[in-house]
């Protein structure tokens, strides 16, 4: 691919994640009123959550394998079509069962999109510029979730179902970018040697290497942070007696400063460091940057430690996928979902345990997440030794 062209697929992909997080954080500050006008509780919220990533889990490493046979093009085709038809069917819901269904058909169709785009990049970037792709999309996503709440916020507060039909709009429109603009990524050839050569047998001893570990990786991530993510809203009314604004101000602090770090330096740091030296620090970071939380005591305060925190954080994650993605060889689908559903395997358990702790002492979660981070960063130290190795030949040899 040419220069050109390759900034152009780079746009689209991004648009692509980026719409995707941006329904997402326009549907999140008006559910608990949607699914209120209905009737439901907050167990019915809960379920209604939770039924996304508990579907994606599964869904994520299906889809992922059917990109390596099929090509990457039709399976985002797929994976947009139905994240547009579910916010389509969440906007015409009068009662609480068609909510749950539009969520299940909307996190099973859309489950393709992530893994997909993740090898995307990874077919179309060299080992040396994959970190910075992976930044670039996790920049798209974490625009989307700033500017995503604000905006379903105000288009919420004159209609409730207006910020589904919009999503579902701009779904469409990202549809037709993709169908008209976006060329496939893999070679057909490269299709039928994944058909031929991938076996069940191969793929469970893949987890038990080096493919296994990041996999794992990519779950204490996950889980980690949402020791942060998953119970702050109850923190800071419970220690700090913030309301929404405050919370607002905060999240905002998170996504702009997660969107300018993966924009801006996950690709030269990966490039110059390479991403087992990046995973091994930002774990060391995040695990140190948990505690500064837990001493902040004003508004200015809080929002420069969670800046703090969220920088290590931002950079983590892209190096453990362009990682993944190195290790995966030619099944880069199949690694991409499988990287997403131990992240969603992360996200359903990790707020699971941060409520439980955050019952016994709501400074809990925050010292749990330390020592998770630090056990990642001790595992890291053990296991990627040989990455940190082999990035230094490599980049020896290109001196």
């Amino acid at each position: 691919m040419t220069q050109i062209s390759n900034r152009k697929n780079m746009i689209i992909l991004s648009l692509t994640l980026g719409v995707v997080m941006l329904g997402f954080g326009m549907v999140m500050p008006i559910m608990p009123f949607y699914v209120e006008s209905m009737g439901a509780s907050a167990t019915d919220l809960g379920l209604l959550v939770a039924i996304s990533p508990f579907i994606q889990l599964v869904a994520s490493p299906l889809w992922g394998g059917v990109s390596d046979r099929r090509g990457r093009k039709p399976v985002l085709v797929v994976g947009l079509l139905g994240y547009g038809i579910s916010m389509l069917l969440f906007g015409l819901s009068t009662e609480l069962w068609m909510l749950f269904v539009a969520r299940g058909v909307g996190a099973l169709l859309s489950a393709a999109t992530m893994p997909t785009t993740m090898a995307y990049i990874s077919d179309s970037t060299s080992e040396q510029e994959r970190g910075g792709g992976m930044g670039a999309l996790g920049a798209a996503t974490g625009l989307g979730m700033v500017l995503g709440p604000a905006l379903g916020g105000l288009l919420g507060s004159e209609s409730l179902s207006t910020p589904f039909f919009l999503t579902a709009g701009v779904c469409l429109l990202t549809l037709l970018l993709v169908l008209l603009f976006l060329p496939e990524s893999l070679p057909e050839e490269a299709r039928r040697q994944t058909a031929t050569r991938v076996k069940p047998a191969a793929q469970i001893r893949d987890l038990s290497g080096p493919l296994g570990v990041l996999l794992f990786m990519a779950f204490l991530v996950s889980f980690g942070l949402t020791n942060f993510q998953g119970i702050f809203g109850y923190y800071a009314l419970k220690k700090f007696g913030y309301g929404t604004e405050e919370v607002g101000w905060i999240l905002t602090i998170v996504g702009i400063v997660a969107a300018l770090t993966q924009g801006v330096l996950t690709g030269p740091l990966t490039k110059r460091w390479g991403e087992a030296t990046v995973i091994k620090a930002t774990l060391l970071a995040s695990a140190i940057t948990f505690v500064p939380l837990l001493l902040a005591n004003s508004l200015p305060t809080v929002l420069l430690t969670t800046g703090l925190f969220t920088l290590p954080n931002a950079l983590l994650r892209p190096a453990v996928i362009s990682l993944t993605s190195k290790h995966a060889e030619t099944r880069q689908g199949a690694a991409m979902g499988l990287n997403n559903s131990f992240n969603s395997l992360g996200r359903v358990i990790g707020p699971i345990w941060a409520g439980f702790a955050f019952d016994l002492n709501y400074n809990l979660p925050y010292l749990s997440g330390a020592a998770i981070m630090f056990a990642g960063f001790l595992i890291s130290l053990a296991w990627l030794a040989q990455e940190h190795k082999e990035a230094s030949e490599s980049q020896l040899q290109t001196l």
